[in-house]
């Protein structure tokens, strides 16, 4: 439970970042405890992020601003490990380190720009740049399907948006709905007008559409996220098969062909030496 000191600091700072928020970010404190706050990053242009829809929490102490959130980032975006807490000097990592003058607004600027940094800490991962652009495509259908897990909800069993346990891939997207309904419907809807498979998230075939017209983003949602780091995509083995598709069988042979011949001249050779020889 929130002391009065942090009630009312936490109230103040809403109604400032309403008024005022940054650039590429908005956040608000959940309903039910104004210690849990909940972010939305959007990437920003010319990152590998640009586009994606970046989900996360802060858990405030009950002594706020005298000590740090907790920081989460639940939407997988190749930077960070999706719901693992933050190793940052702004996080509840540092407590020494934190100042009581730093606000909400400051808290999630520094987030974005150590995620668009490429320093490692506890929490973080590596990818590749077209990695990361592949999740950030799919991280609205990440959003609001939970992963896809919206579709396989037992029967009978009725989802629960309490807590911040329920955030992860499986909950079918309730959390991310209950914080953020205007932004789930919106997801929605570019869903259905981008053809979006709900199950997998991957860009349905149009048989009407002319199979030269891919733009970057189609051509990364239509990417299988099973690359080398955990949830990403990796296309380079199906470019080689597409590749070997394209070519006959003496082009893809050709090496084999020239030690072929080079063997064959030089096995003649000896042999016409042999016989002018006798």
């Amino acid at each position: 439970m929130a002391t009065k000191a942090a009630l009312k600091r936490l109230t103040r700072e809403y109604q400032n970042i309403q008024k005022n928020p940054p650039p590429y970010i908005v956040a608000h404190p959940s309903e039910s405890n104004i210690l849990e706050w909940h972010y939305i990053i959007t990437g920003p242009p010319g990152t590998p992020y640009e586009n994606g829809q970046y989900w996360g929490t802060l858990m405030f102490p009950p002594e706020y601003p005298f000590a740090p959130p907790a920081i989460r980032m639940h939407t997988p975006s190749g930077r960070f490990q999706p719901s693992s807490r933050l190793c940052l000097s702004i996080s509840d990592f540092h407590p020494k380190s934190f100042n009581p003058a730093w606000e909400v607004s400051t808290i999630i600027i520094g987030l974005l720009s150590f995620m668009t940094s490429e320093e490692m800490t506890t929490g973080s991962i590596s990818a590749s740049e077209a990695e990361r652009r592949v999740l950030a495509a799919r991280s609205r259908w990440w959003n609001s399907t939970g992963g896809g897990s919206h579709v396989s909800a037992t029967p009978g069993v009725t989802p629960t948006s309490k807590g911040i346990n329920n955030v992860k891939a499986g909950d079918g997207g309730v959390k991310f709905r209950t914080e953020w309904p205007e932004l789930d419907q919106d997801n929605w809807k570019w869903m259905k007008s981008n053809r979006i498979d709900e199950n997998t998230g991957q860009i349905l075939r149009d048989p009407n559409a002319s199979a030269t017209n891919c733009s970057p983003e189609t051509s990364a949602l239509r990417r299988r996220p099973n690359g080398s780091a955990p949830g990403l995509g990796s296309v380079i083995e199906g470019g080689h098969v597409a590749r070997e598709a394209g070519h006959s069988w003496t082009y893809r042979h050709t090496v084999w062909i020239g030690l072929a011949v080079m063997f064959g001249y030089a096995l003649l050779s000896r042999l016409v030496n042999d016989v002018q020889g006798r």
